[in-house]
């Protein structure tokens, strides 16, 4: 029996391999990624790889400066998180699960605007400057 792969295992493989047209690769994409990644690497292991593909593909596209690091780790920890306390049967369902995470300002509940677009939050991790009200599980 041929399994044959899915279009977000398709596009993890590209992603890995750094063929990623940067102009159509949408946020919903990036969650996909960050979602297969997660769950074939542990999450230091996953993160890296993201980072280092994900920075590689936006320098090649020539926008070497659209790549930041703290929401790239803060997305990658956000996924990873829902990821363990949930039982879902693929993306689609974790997704379904978990709406908040296509929304771009997903991450806006732990971080101002201000703190994850600075120059910094581009080059280092920062920790989050908002407080939230809900505990973690």
């Amino acid at each position: 029996m041929i399994v044959s792969e899915t279009s977000h295992e398709r596009l993890t493989r590209d992603f890995l391999n750094c063929d990623i047209d940067a102009g159509t690769f949408r946020h919903r994409d990036h969650v996909a990624v960050a979602y297969h990644l997660l769950q074939q690497f542990d999450f230091v292991e996953a993160t890296a790889q993201y980072a280092r593909c994900l920075s590689t593909i936006a320098t090649g596209a020539g926008a070497h400066t659209k790549f930041n690091t703290t929401i790239t780790f803060a997305f990658m920890a956000l996924i990873a998180e829902r990821i363990h306390c949930g039982n879902h049967e693929g993306f689609d369902a974790f997704v379904n699960a978990n709406p908040d995470l296509l929304e771009r300002d997903a991450l806006s509940r732990f971080y101002s605007p201000e703190r994850l677009n600075c120059e910094l939050a581009r080059r280092a991790f920062l920790l989050p400057d908002r407080a939230t009200t809900q505990d973690a599980p």
